[in-house]
């Protein structure tokens, strides 16, 4: 007999995921989904944010301090965030250098600076393990570059997304992660006439997260994910524990400068403001339906006299879509995770632009 128990079946356990993606696209306001987040914002990214965040590190000690925190009991949160690793690892290399007291990374010859930096970085990840190991969910954001790969059995080389982090750390995160996932917009091409020689024209930006291998990005799930999804936190929802199920939720981050918020509870209408000067009269929900507008969006417009070029100006002063781009051109989960739900932020931006003298 082993003096070893056997044990079988799936184990219930706090997850790592890494996220990486285009700068602007709405990595922190994914992340802000997630149960009760706590974010340690190295690079400021979070500050119109409605989070729950650490102070910014100044120095790759107090980041491990400050994840030191958490696993001790120290921080109450569900999820641990941090918001960067490509930042995170500029506070390791200068770690790095100040012991070695040399100027920069290249400074140590032949690659042996960026080997001790994946060393430091390591310990970053040991001390993540701690959270987990305390029932913490743990994300880790990156952002994403362009980068040229050969494959070793190929001739020439292609274009891929990579995270924007050294050679040397990228496999730590992709290697120590349970879901590796890549975010980015998913632009439909399609022809701008009939003509033969029409030439082709992009249309929509609609933002995907992608969840399993490509040869032009790393991805990867341990839960059996579709491997191309909406980019909203309902999609790998399920795949997530809540260490403190019960518990009040988490300030939702709604109408940020970075991205649209995922889908949250629809809200009640609101009243129109008071007397609005230059409000649009004669607005009807069919007539709008009739446009495309979706039933839902319709219904909040007609209510407040909104005109689809008022919504189309405030979309795109908010860097969302073009400014020309027709309502019933945006994306369902845009419509009804942002436009629809956020309706109030939404109400009062354009009654803003009606009170700015032209």
């Amino acid at each position: 007999m082993s003096k070893y128990a056997i044990t079988s079946g799936t184990i219930a356990a706090p997850v790592k995921t890494v996220l990486y993606g285009p700068e602007g696209i709405g990595k922190s306001t994914f992340a802000a989904q997630f149960p009760a987040p706590v974010f340690i914002d190295t690079e400021g990214g979070t500050k119109r944010l409605n989070v729950s965040r650490l102070p910014a590190p100044t120095s790759w000690a107090m980041l491990l301090d400050e994840v030191a925190e958490v696993s001790r009991g120290n921080v109450p949160c569900g999820t641990l965030v941090i918001d960067t690793a490509d930042w995170a690892e500029r506070l390791c290399i200068d770690a790095v250098c100040a012991r070695a007291k040399v100027k920069g990374i290249e400074d140590f010859g032949y690659g042996k600076g960026y080997t001790y930096a994946k060393e430091e970085f390591g310990k970053l990840l040991d001390a993540l393990e701690e959270v987990l190991n305390t029932g913490h969910n743990v994300v880790v954001l990156a952002h994403a570059a362009i980068t040229k790969f050969e494959q070793p059995d190929a001739v020439g080389n292609y274009d891929r997304w990579t995270m924007k982090t050294s050679k040397q750390v990228a496999p730590l995160l992709r290697e120590w992660c349970d879901m590796l996932l890549f975010a980015n917009y998913k632009t439909v091409v399609e022809k701008a006439g009939s003509a033969p020689n029409a030439k082709n024209k992009a249309s929509g930006g609609r933002r995907v997260l992608y969840t399993s291998h490509h040869p032009c990005w790393d991805a990867k799930n341990r839960f059996g994910l579709p491997e191309e999804l909406p980019f909203e936190y309902a999609s790998i929802a399920a795949c997530i524990p809540d260490p403190h199920p019960g518990a009040a939720p988490a300030p939702r981050p709604i109408m940020v400068e970075d991205a649209p918020a995922p889908k949250p509870a629809p809200v009640p209408v609101p009243a129109a403001p008071a007397a609005p000067p230059a409000v649009p009269a004669g607005i009807s929900a069919s007539d709008l339906q009739a446009q495309g507008v979706p039933t839902a969006l319709a219904q909040l417009m007609a209510a407040n006299n909104v005109t689809p070029e008022e919504l189309q100006t405030v979309v795109g002063q908010r860097g969302y879509f073009p400014a020309d781009m027709p309502v019933k051109d945006y994306p369902a989960d845009f419509v009804s995770g942002c436009l629809v739900a956020a309706w109030p932020q939404v109400l009062e931006m354009i009654c803003t632009n009606r009170d700015v003298p032209f």
